[in-house]
């Protein structure tokens, strides 16, 4: 459905939709695609996570690709008779994605354009909305404005509806003030308009008459707004985010939430802005373009900055009281005092806190372009940094990186080498997430020299440490052993107990892959006794899941099962979505390891959709791996074969060839002992394997080649 701003697409297609539920038995799918909104439009990935977690599936398994959620959501439709609405959207490539691909379901759209694409390959019907015939709009200024003025003359209706450009959206703000006025004739009331529209004459762009028309509508309103709600209503043209809850805006106008509230009130009453749940609000997109033009004519430059500095301290100061609870090992940055007209929010508990990560998730990441379009680079890296540590359970990982880079270039420019040191560190370990292992790398080793250039030895450590995961992600076990050893020794002397633990943990974690069993369980023992007693949940987690590890290769598997339910009940606890997908892989391996290979393969597959989510493909192959060892324990070889073809693939693509030559190895087995029988593609995969191992020397990687060797030898 096409028309030009303020025809009532929406409205007309949210009517249609009510009407016609009976014959969508299965419901109706609702987005606003924000196509002609201030700022960026939603994208299709976006829309479809919306789309399917409505239809049930967890937000931590949508798929972090857009083709691979675009097929689950077709599949998820295939069956299925359903309604899909796609507001406001822009383009064509961002509707296609949306479709369901099947005669069952029907598909509204609504823009400003003509979409053309959609009606050429798409088979779309294009429906041109207009503006109201004369007798229509009068017959709504009537319906609106019914019982709350006498009976006004059609001909002057007539005259209102064609100052109105006879749109809807500026017929119902009209009827809107004209019902608020029920003493003031309608032939004031139109002088006023007529007004307006002088107004607007001087200011015009050029843009087309209808525009023009609802602009004047929009002053017209706003004029009769009191001077507290109309300084409200232009200054929420400064938000940066698409949407606002009441304390935000209390913020940025620096008044009470009360008053804020009263005013927004107001505002919804008048039709300039829309309510969406309880103490949250948005703009129409023309409203909020009209807001932020008055913002610009009538508020000082200084005014505007001010009001913007506001809503940042909030949010960043909130943020940084969220991150109290939802890392509360971390080092908190020192910010400056929130302005005397800020109230940030405390809470009372980590939930509390992670429920407002997820519903400012948008706004948040919208603060940090704001603070650097605007030139306060202070509150562009602080803001980055500190949402590192607040992360949305439904936001993916790479989410964070484009803020992460803004903040770093804001905190180069101002020269302060300790907060760029910290925003390394941040994007070094996103990169990691992400399996961009060189990336990751020089980001931490450029912290670290700056860490050592300004003296801070606990810096220092904590670079080590990190460095020394890298290190280990890449197996490159002796390299991350001396890393870790230094790290350790670094914050034992500095006293950091909680720091020093984390250390020792990654430390096991070495001698573990290294085959070295019984230094793991020292250093393990040591790092979980002092985790529980600080009481650090996501620390006592991690060393669970690697105490299963452990328990697991001593041919404890019930014990090892128990350790890794426990870590996943922690990261669920935290709603941390990246330990437990993670964790899940050895709550896996150890299910598998007890021959409970149904709880396996549940295992697996959950945490093969949260990392497909979060957008770590090296672990998601893990999961493809795991699935594939189970499915050869079942001897069920052809699937096995499929995962290990699948996890060998990816793991190839990333370039990690130990984890690649554990799938070629997995291939080879479930290759020989398939329906098939294909020995020499069995050989084949067993001496890639071969190739890939060789260049490792650590015990572990001693034991795969010894035996890939003896099966070459025993199947020439």
């Amino acid at each position: 459905m096409a028309g030009t701003a303020g025809a009532g697409k929406t409205s007309l297609a949210l009517r249609w939709a009510h009407q016609v539920k009976a014959h969508f038995p299965d419901g109706q799918l609702y987005v606003n695609l924000r196509g002609y909104a201030p700022g960026e439009p939603v994208t299709g990935q976006e829309a479809l996570h919306r789309f399917l977690t409505g239809l049930g599936v967890p937000a931590h398994a949508v798929p972090v690709n857009t083709e691979s959620a675009a097929a689950l959501f077709r599949s998820l439709l295939a069956d299925r008779r359903v309604l899909i609405v796609l507001d406001n959207a822009a383009t064509a490539a961002q509707v296609r994605p949306l479709l369901p691909g099947h005669s069952g379901c029907l598909v509204v759209v609504t823009s400003r354009g003509r979409l053309s694409g959609l009606s050429v390959r798409d088979g779309a019907h294009r429906i041109t909305l207009g503006t109201l015939p004369e007798p229509e709009a009068v017959a709504l200024l009537r319906a609106v404005t019914s019982g709350y003025r006498p009976e006004d003359d059609a001909e002057k209706l007539a005259e209102l509806a064609r100052l109105c450009a006879r749109l809807p959206l500026a017929l119902r703000i009209a009827a809107e003030r004209a019902a608020c006025h029920p003493h003031m004739g309608l032939d004031e009331l139109i002088a006023d308009l007529r007004d307006e529209s002088g107004l607007w004459e001087a200011l015009s762009t050029g843009e087309e008459q209808d525009a023009d028309a609802v602009r004047s509508v929009f002053a017209w309103s706003y004029r009769a707004l009191s001077p507290d709600t109309a300084r409200l209503f232009r200054l929420l043209g400064l938000h940066p985010g698409p949407e606002f809850g009441v304390e935000a805006v209390a913020a940025l106008a620096g008044i009470s939430v009360r008053k804020a509230r009263q005013s927004l009130d107001v505002l919804v009453g008048a039709h300039l802005l829309e309510q969406t749940a309880p103490d949250r609000f948005e703009f129409h997109d023309l409203l909020r373009a009209y807001a932020t033009d008055q913002a610009r004519l009538e508020e000082t430059p200084d005014s505007r900055a001010a009001a913007l500095r506001r809503v940042l301290d909030w949010y960043l100061h909130t943020a940084d009281a969220a991150q109290g609870l939802m890392a509360p090992a971390r080092d908190r940055l020192e910010l400056d005092p929130a302005d005397e007209q800020v109230a940030p929010l405390s809470f009372s508990d980590h939930d509390q806190a992670v429920d407002w990560a997820e519903r400012e998730r948008k706004n948040l990441i919208t603060a940090v372009h704001a603070a650097e379009k605007a030139g306060l680079d202070r509150y562009a890296w602080q803001l980055a940094l500190v949402l590192w540590s607040v992360p949305a359970p439904s936001a993916p990982v790479a989410e964070w990186l484009v803020a992460g880079e803004i903040g770093l270039g804001a905190v180069r420019r101002l020269g302060d080498r300790a907060g760029e040191a910290g925003l390394l560190q941040s994007v070094g370990f996103t990169y990691r997430q992400l399996h961009r292992l060189t990336e990751s790398r020089d980001a931490h080793q450029e912290a670290l020299t700056i860490r050592r250039e300004l003296g801070d030895a606990r810096g220092e450590a904590a670079a080590l440490n990190a460095l020394g995961l890298i290190a280990l992600r890449m197996r490159r076990l002796d390299e991350a052993e001396g890393h870790f050893t230094r790290a350790l020794d670094l914050f034992r002397d500095l006293g950091g107990e909680h720091w020093e633990a984390v250390t020792r943990a990654n430390l096991a974690t070495a001698h573990r892959e290294a085959g070295r069993l019984t230094e793991a369980a020292d250093q393990l023992d040591q790092a979980l006794a002092v985790h529980r007693r600080m009481g650090n949940r996501r620390s006592v987690g991690n060393a669970l899941r690697l105490r299963s590890a452990v328990l697991r290769e001593r041919g404890e598997p019930d014990a090892a099962v128990q350790a890794a339910q426990d870590a996943v009940d922690i990261a669920l606890e935290l709603r941390d979505r990246v330990a437990e997908a993670y964790w899940l892989l050895y709550l896996g391996d150890a299910q598998q390891a007890a021959g409970r290979f149904a709880e396996a393969l549940t295992s697996y597959q959950r945490s093969a959709a949260l990392h497909r989510r979060l957008g770590d493909r090296g672990r998601e192959a893990l999961a493809w791996q795991g699935t594939g060892e189970t499915y050869r324990r079942l001897e069920r070889h052809d699937e096995a074969a499929a995962f290990h073809r699948r996890a060998a693939g990816a793991q190839q693509d990333l370039g990690d060839a130990w984890q690649q030559a554990i799938a070629l190895d997995g291939l080879a087995a479930a290759s020989l002992s398939g329906e098939e029988g294909d020995a020499v593609a069995a050989r084949r995969h067993w001496a890639d394997a071969l190739r890939l191992v060789d260049g490792y020397r650590d015990a572990r990687a001693g034991r795969l080649r010894e035996r890939i060797e003896g099966r070459l030898a025993r199947d020439r």
